[in-house]
């Protein structure tokens, strides 16, 4: 069954021809120039996925990502937007959004995010993970630190998942990528940087004093190590 997109861009030559490279590709694509239209095309079917222009005429992209994550939390939302500031990239991957791609923009790579995004997590072979006072429910996608659960965007739980499943040992970053974003992803490792900081500061917002750090390796990769 063919996945369905909604495409929420006020950019006319954009949205058109976007949304035709995105049919071509086998998608049912619902275009949206603004936010009423994005609500009233969401209202109507609950999409598989969401790319969203942040600066639309009528409403904040930001806080209309941040309406569709409440809406439907398991929802992917990649932005597609002109704005390249990492407190941007920040505040978007805050408010629910999986991925963050800036104009102008490579087709190709653009393309294969959105198959990564759309491509149906692996099983683990694992019910359950445990780290010191983390514990992950893999079937159930929920994170607990003691007795609070974290609240994590869906390549967050996956990055902790893979970490979790090799503590005491570093990932590679190119491992990292391939497996919790895409084999064949074209874009920068930023992201997987700004993922592991938001990881990080809910683990220590948690206040579990049993909670595993992350530890970096410069141009290696991350390692979840037990207290």
């Amino acid at each position: 069954m063919a996945s369905e997109v909604l495409l929420v861009e006020d950019d006319e030559t954009i949205g058109r021809s976007l949304a035709q490279a995105l049919e071509s590709q086998g998608y049912l694509v619902t275009l949206a120039v603004d936010g009423a239209s994005a609500r009233v095309a969401f209202a109507r079917s609950v999409p598989d996925l969401v790319v969203l222009d942040l600066g639309l005429p009528d409403v904040d992209g930001v806080d209309l990502c941040r309406e569709l994550r409440v809406a439907a939390g398991a929802l992917p939302i990649l932005v597609l937007t002109a704005r390249h500031e990492e407190a941007d990239i920040v505040v978007s991957l805050d408010a629910g959004a999986v991925d963050y791609v800036t104009k102008p923009f490579r087709l190709a790579e653009l393309l294969a995010r959105i198959r990564a995004h759309l491509r149906r997590p692996e099983p683990t072979g694992a019910d359950r993970t445990s780290v010191g006072d983390l514990q992950i429910d893999h079937d159930a996608r929920r994170v607990w630190a003691g007795d609070q659960e974290l609240a994590l965007r869906p390549r967050e739980f996956d990055l902790l998942a893979l970490l979790a499943s090799e503590a005491g040992r570093v990932v590679t970053r190119e491992r990292i990528m391939d497996e919790v974003w895409d084999e064949h992803w074209y874009g920068s490792t930023k992201t997987l940087d700004v993922h592991i900081s938001s990881i990080r500061r809910k683990l220590v917002e948690s206040g579990a004093p049993g909670c595993p750090a992350i530890t970096a390796l410069p141009r290696v990769g991350y390692r979840l190590d037990a207290p």
